[in-house]
């Protein structure tokens, strides 16, 4: 089973991403924030793909992309950004971080889906 890490700190986004990934069938490991996340990609084994929210409390996704990429063991797993930043140079920097695809919130739910098959090997 294909597993998807979810950092997202808004409650009802992080439970609907959850639904529709495990609907699809998806092992899920949801955090709410980059440092929560960390630690448990310390203790865990590595996903599949990432789909990162950027503005959390304290670090941002891009942050956590940066240090992604950083890692040895992390560095070529695929990350999606779902993102309420709309503006095109918010897409441009994500993508300069090393991310794969970058979806602006409010987005379809096969959008989402489309998107994860498109990166998972």
């Amino acid at each position: 089973m294909k597993h998807v890490f979810v950092v997202e700190d808004g409650h009802a986004e992080q439970k609907m991403i959850e639904a529709l990934l495990k609907q699809a069938g998806f092992q899920v490991t949801l955090s709410s924030s980059v440092d929560e996340a960390w630690d448990k990609l310390q203790s865990g084994s590595p996903p599949d793909l990432f789909v990162l929210d950027i503005v959390m409390p304290g670090k941002s996704g891009l942050e956590l992309c940066r240090t992604i990429r950083e890692n040895e063991q992390l560095q070529d797993i695929p990350v999606v950004f779902c993102s309420s930043k709309s503006e095109e140079f918010d897409r441009f920097w994500a993508m300069r971080q090393g991310a794969q695809a970058y979806l602006v919130k409010p987005y379809a739910p096969k959008e989402l889906l489309d998107v994860v098959y498109q990166h998972v090997k």
